[in-house]
């Protein structure tokens, strides 16, 4: 993950970046008919639609860079033709990178200037 929500996976045919931005969020809002953290917790109570599954990873890939049309296209052949468990894992790490965002950066020495005076 990092600091703009993108989180990288492998899924489908290969290795995509994800990014659900504020316009993504806002839009998986309409389409779910739910706020992006309602949807957030039915994919983790079991409670989730199959559009919570497909809406997610297909805004997620629009929010990544990929044209809407592919985005469609990928999402037709590796999740709405594929059993809904599949993509469920993905789904929940696409959504909470939006909402969530980056795991903090580490601190210490190895980023730290040195405090060593040189002479």
């Amino acid at each position: 993950m990092s600091r703009d929500a993108k989180i990288e996976l492998v899924w489908g045919d290969g290795d995509y970046v994800f990014r659900l931005g504020w316009g993504e969020l806002a839009e998986l809002q309409e389409k779910t008919d739910a706020g992006p953290y309602v949807v957030l917790n039915r994919l983790h109570a079991g409670q989730w639609r199959i559009e919570d599954i497909s809406n997610v990873i297909r805004l997620g890939l629009i929010g990544g860079g990929l044209d809407p049309v592919k985005a469609l296209k990928l999402t037709r052949t590796y999740v709405e033709a594929r059993p809904p468990m599949e993509n469920h894992p993905h789904a929940v790490a696409i959504l909470a990178a939006g909402l969530i965002g980056a795991e903090d950066e580490s601190l210490g020495e190895a980023e730290a200037p040195s405090q060593v005076e040189v002479r």
